[in-house]
């Protein structure tokens, strides 16, 4: 093992030992198959233990289940002050753990610590909250009565997240979750469980520090899709978060709808930009070449497609073509590094197929293919592709998660707007432009069709303050901001007679 990563686990007190279950500190190996955990930096192999069973997920319910009876009845700001700690203690292994992230998910330096810096930011958002789980009081129609809504915890939730953010997305669940009253059962990705292993550990020490405090709260499954399958269809979880694949979306929603359960879904992206004719190109060549390349392309909101003016499109081209061609490719522990590895070589399988389905479809690709020179052997490294494509190839309605940018030209903006709006996906999206009547079209309800619309922005590297996530087969669900919180409560509404009188709603007279 590298000497820094191996520095990196004896500051987090990764166990060598590891076992694919945790209900608070307690332990117990997996009884499933084998995993093999592999850094797609040099291939080398990071860890090799049994993975959990379906039969296993019952026992870390059973324990999340009665959790919650003592965690539902702590107040909200008690529950707040344990994720504070929370944070607090991720502020103090932010380096170690985004180390681990980046040896373990492949992403540079920079954005690994930026993704631990998410999971830091949404505790303080969620230690905030704790104190503004705010209802209404609502006018009564009857005199003597006052109406009102309270909101109360919802039951343990399940978490199922990928490997492009192996640690936040949990964050953003788990945070909100804890001060919600909600204990978390976690399944990560098979890809990245050495991540999910330390901030479990983390999450214990400061369990540790809180005895009154029920440890199920935080509970962690390593295991394959049956395993997911096992959580989505306990009828004890009533929340689901699933972040991944649109064909795991669905698999997710129709076994959690199945049982009545609400799922929390954020699946595929494909996003697009629109570059106006008055755009500033300095800020549009900024701002796709990090959507589209940052973390070698494989973030739920990275760039797929730029729909460009044709009177500024040859420009743009041949600027970008210009600016990827110098990007520093290789080993993302490496400061200086601005793409690192695909995950794995089906991640690179699947870039060149769809770079040579799209040839097939009439598009020139520009870049793409494997870099070898100068990056470390064993890591699939791959060269950011651009494609000037038409925007009715079939290729487009697809989302590749590598670094492909499909370049398309539009005469006016109502064009624009249709060909991004075309695709399946619709979680993120944007427009460089200084005109400020695009600009609010494009915000409009006649504009981007997604969960975001950006303005003078990417399409990647949201915020936590506002809700995030996206509409149609991007599944619906919301995390982290805004009023995302009340996905895991439940709603009552409250009428409380004061007076001695009892008249009924609507005026209904029932006489005895």
């Amino acid at each position: 093992m590298h000497a820094n990563l191996q520095k990196a686990c004896d500051a987090l007190a990764l166990p060598k030992d590891h076992k694919a279950t945790a209900i608070g500190n307690q332990w117990q190996p997996g009884r499933g198959d084998s995993l093999s955990v592999e850094s797609p930096i040099d291939g080398q192999l990071l860890a090799k233990f049994k993975m959990a069973n379906p039969p296993q997920v019952e026992a870390v319910v059973d324990a999340a289940s009665a959790a919650f009876l003592e965690w539902r009845s702590v107040p909200a700001p008690v529950r707040g002050e344990f994720v504070r700690q929370f944070g607090q203690k991720l502020r103090e292994f932010k380096e170690p753990l985004a180390t681990l992230v980046s040896w373990e998910a492949g992403k540079i330096t920079q954005e690994a610590l930026g993704e631990v810096q998410e999971m830091i930011d949404v505790c303080d958002f969620a230690v905030g909250l704790s104190r503004q789980l705010y209802g209404k009081t609502i006018a009564s129609e009857r005199p003597g009565h006052r109406l009102t809504e309270q909101w109360h915890p919802l039951g343990p939730v399940g978490v199922i997240s990928a490997f492009n953010f192996p640690v936040a997305v949990w964050a953003w669940n788990a945070a909100i979750a804890w001060a919600c009253g909600d204990p978390v059962v976690w399944k990560p990705s098979e890809k990245t469980p050495l991540a999910a292993i330390a901030c479990h550990t983390i999450a214990t020490q400061v369990l540790a520090e809180n005895p009154d405090i029920p440890a199920a709260i935080s509970s962690l499954l390593i295991g394959g899709a049956d395993v997911g399958h096992a959580l989505a269809s306990s009828p004890r979880l009533p929340l689901i978060s699933a972040t991944g694949s649109v064909p795991m979306g669905r698999a997710v929603a129709q076994t959690v709808a199945s049982r009545l359960g609400r799922s929390l879904l954020e699946l595929g992206g494909n996003n697009g930009m629109i570059v106006a004719p008055s755009a500033d190109l300095d800020l549009a060549i900024r701002s796709i070449t990090f959507s589209a390349v940052g973390t070698c392309g494989q973030r739920c909101t990275s760039m797929r497609r730029a729909i460009v003016h044709e009177s500024l499109a040859d420009t743009l081209r041949d600027q970008l073509l210009g600016v990827y061609k110098k990007l520093p490719i290789g080993d993302p522990t490496v400061e200086g590094t601005l793409i690192g590895p695909l995950i794995d070589e089906r991640a690179f399988e699947a870039m060149e197929t769809a770079l040579a389905e799209a040839r097939g479809q009439g598009g020139v690709v520009h870049g793409g293919g494997r870099e070898t020179e100068g990056v470390p052997q064993g890591g699939f490294y791959v060269r950011p592709a651009i494609v000037e494509i038409d925007s009715e190839a079939a290729i487009v309605q697809q989302e590749t998660f590598a670094p492909i940018l499909y370049f398309m030209r539009y005469q006016s903006l109502e064009d624009a707007v249709s060909i991004h709006n075309s695709v399946p996906q619709g979680l993120s999206s944007a427009i460089i432009t200084n005109d400020v009547r695009e600009a609010e079209l494009f915000c409009s309800p006649v504009g981007s069709d997604c969960g975001i619309a950006n303005v003078n922005i990417g399409t990647s590297g949201a915020e936590i303050g506002g809700a995030f996530g996206g509409e149609k087969e991007t599944g619906g669900g919301r995390e982290s901001g805004s009023d995302s919180w009340k996905l895991y409560m439940r709603r009552a509404t409250n009428t409380i007679n004061y007076s001695e009188d009892l008249p009924l709603a609507q005026g209904i007279r029932f006489d005895i």
